[in-house]
């Protein structure tokens, strides 16, 4: 909260004088006595009256009405926090106090640290009669002696050294205000979203990661008054504690603990001032009870703690650096509290003061939303350090989710700027924004909410109606802003059609052992086909067939299956074998001569020069081919099918080709055709050399 001028480290040894009170916290009977207690609380006066002197304080010095007077080193029990009070809660030291204390495992004493005393108290005297006026409480750890002075012209009656043990025993716990703080905040979840016009229901608005009350083990039985609750959080109020930096995270919680004892019992108050603190290391931890989500009336900002909330960093940040994981958490809660609200952290609001040293009773302050303590009251909280921070702050809690993108849409392909799937999609997207400033995502599907997640997801499952649609992911920050991406998503649950079931054709080319085939299909699909796999290969979806050879005599299976970019396949088969009918078993006319030539199929062939000469095969099948022999003298033939003429083959060539398909036909069923072949007798080369027929079973 305030600012702590600490003038130097721990060092020095424990001496004791004056008498002491001590507030115990363990209980008995006369039958059963209690046993020896350590104190949380035990305090010193610090009277400088001559009257009072003796015993208590001396003075050391007395130049011009500025009296300097000493508290003597003194043994106490353990503490680890300390420090001043008085009477009148409204008055403000004008001179100086410092202390020293003894550290418990050193025996060393620290030098003299100034206390800060520069603030009234901030619960407005709601706390009673009792309430007393107060410095900033000071962290230093286990220790066992303290020593004071005061130096200044004109003090505050009732001046006393309060000590806290914040581990004097395992302080009771009302477990279920802690445990409360999840089930209230869902239950305020439920509450904020129940107005949404959607099936969809949005996840709970995140409470941030804290120690709850029951985690930093709260004194419950101290907290005397139940919560007060004021209208929705206007601004959140940004403090230091002053209680130096020199401390451990592990120390963090025994250090709250140690500020709530120094608030009830020092103070007077009912409960710790702040809402929330939170230590270098960027832990937060719960402060005044009530519920996290709710609007606890707190002791932090006089003049304005209604329709406020107050974080408080521990430490003294008047010229020391601030963790920028203490920075995001405070950005963090603040979001939080505001954004509850729906008001910016960026913003400004008008708030009419009920009376602090700096705005009046009944006067009017403009301030940001997220404000130093220092913007109400003549107070240096929450030091240097922090407060050139509130603008990066605010920016950090106030801003809209940065760098939202698309990642890609599970069990979705993406083409052409598009994604497709069968029905079923999942959005994944990215972001810049840490996910402690995230409250959700939303998918809205074509302008309707189809899905919400918390902030901690990326990616949300949605389910598409057959078409095009534009999915939308929105992200949420704690502030309320918000950030959109969309994509085109189609839905296609529809496979892929064989607009052409798969067809084997016989083709030209050279034939052996095998003779040269292509499989060719058509294809149709709403989304476009992605990929056609032949047997174990994979090709474009542009891809229409392929060629292949075959083994004579073999069955081959050449297994199709396609894949739309909504990833529906569709499969298709179909199975052939090739069968050799050779010129040697063909019924024939003209002349006709047998050739041997290891080039020929089976070494031979039939040769004719004679016009007219034919030969004829029949067969049954889906696919034919004319294996011929070609040279540069070789002549043309006239091809007939089931006695209709098909044209001339010109069987020249300028490079001798053996068992050369040189003329096919294929159709989509398998039938008994008949194939003849008559040699034209061409001028100046009519020799024309025939292997015979291969046709498709």
């Amino acid at each position: 909260m305030r600012r702590n001028r600490l003038t130097a480290r721990l060092v020095a040894a424990l001496m004791a004088a004056t008498p002491a009170v001590a507030v115990a916290t363990t209980g008995g009977t006369a039958a059963n006595p209690p046993t020896p207690a350590e104190p949380v609380l035990q305090t010193f006066a610090l009277t400088v009256h001559r009257a009072e002197a003796a015993g208590r304080m001396r003075l050391v010095a007395d130049r011009g009405g500025a009296r300097t007077a000493e508290l003597a080193r003194r043994a106490t029990e353990p503490f680890s926090l300390v420090g001043v009070t008085w009477s009148d809660p409204k008055a403000v030291p004008a001179g100086a106090i410092e202390v020293r204390t003894r550290g418990a495992a050193t025996g060393r004493w620290t030098s003299w640290q100034r206390l800060e005393t520069d603030n009234p108290d901030a619960s407005a005297g709601a706390g009673g009669s009792d309430v007393r006026g107060a410095s900033d409480p000071l962290w230093v750890g286990p220790s066992d002696g303290v020593q004071a002075r005061v130096i200044g012209a004109v003090l505050p009656t009732g001046l006393r050294v309060d000590l806290i043990n914040p581990d004097a025993r395992e302080t009771t716990t009302a477990s279920g205000v802690a445990a409360r703080v999840p089930a209230a905040g869902r239950a305020a979840g439920r509450a904020e979203r129940a107005g949404v016009a959607s099936k969809v229901a949005l996840p709970l608005r995140p409470v941030p990661r804290m120690v709850t009350r029951a985690g930093w083990r709260a004194d419950e039985s101290i907290v005397e008054e139940p919560p007060e609750y004021t209208g929705a959080v206007q601004v959140m109020f940004v403090h230091h504690t002053a209680t130096g930096n020199g401390y451990g995270c592990a120390q963090s919680a025994g250090i709250v603990r140690g500020i709530e004892g120094y608030h009830v019992r020092s103070k007077g108050w009912n409960d710790i001032g702040y809402n929330f603190l939170v230590d270098k290391c960027g832990q937060i931890f719960e402060g005044r009870a009530g519920g996290v989500h709710r609007s606890v009336l707190g002791a932090h900002t006089l003049g304005f703690n209604a329709n406020a909330s107050a974080i408080a960093v521990i430490g003294d940040y008047g010229s020391v650096a601030v963790p920028a994981r203490a920075r995001a958490a405070v950005a963090q809660v603040a979001a939080y509290k505001l954004g509850a609200g729906r008001n910016s952290a960026l913003g400004r609001v008008r708030l009419v003061s009920t009376g602090s040293d700096r705005y009046p009773a009944g006067k009017a302050a403009v301030l940001y939303r997220i404000s130093g303590h220092r913007d109400t009251g003549r107070t240096e909280c929450p030091g240097n350090s922090l407060y050139a921070l509130l603008p990066s702050i605010r920016r950090m809690a106030g801003a809209a989710p940065s760098g939202l993108r698309y990642r890609g849409v599970n069990q979705a392909n993406r083409r052409a700027g598009r994604y497709y799937t069968k029905g079923p999609a999942g959005p994944a997207w990215d972001l810049d924004t840490p996910t402690r400033m995230l409250d959700r995502f939303e998918v809205w599907v074509d302008g309707r909410l189809a899905a919400a997640v918390p902030g901690g997801h990326r990616q949300a499952p949605v389910r598409l109606t057959p078409g095009e649609h534009l999915v939308t992911v929105k992200a949420v920050h704690l502030s309320g802003r918000i950030a959109t991406t969309s994509a085109k998503v189609v839905a296609d649950a529809v496979a892929p059609a064989f607009t052409r079931a798969p067809l084997v054709s016989l083709r030209e080319g050279a034939v052996g052992a095998t003779a040269p085939v292509r499989v060719d299909w058509g294809l149709s699909d709403t989304s476009g086909v992605r990929s056609v796999r032949v047997s174990g290969e994979t090709l474009t979806g542009a891809a229409r067939g392929i060629t292949d050879t075959v083994r004579l005599g073999a069955p081959e299976t050449w297994s199709v299956s396609v894949t739309d970019q909504a990833g529906n396949t569709r499969n298709g088969a179909v199975t052939r074998t090739p069968v050799v009918l050779t010129e040697a078993g063909a019924p024939r006319t003209g002349t006709w001569r047998t050739v041997r030539d290891r080039g020929h199929l089976g070494g031979a062939a039939g040769a004719a020069s004679a016009a007219g000469s034919s030969l004829t095969w029949r067969f049954t099948g889906s696919s034919v081919a004319l294996l011929a022999a070609r040279t540069a003298m070789s002549g043309r033939v006239r091809v007939y099918l089931d006695g209709a003429f098909q044209g001339v083959v010109d069987l020249r060539s300028g490079e001798p080709q053996y068992r050369r398909s040189v003329w096919t036909r294929t159709w989509r069923s398998s039938g008994t055709h008949t194939v003849r072949v008559r040699a034209e007798g061409t001028t100046g080369r009519p020799s024309v050399v025939l292997d015979g027929l291969v046709y498709l079973r």
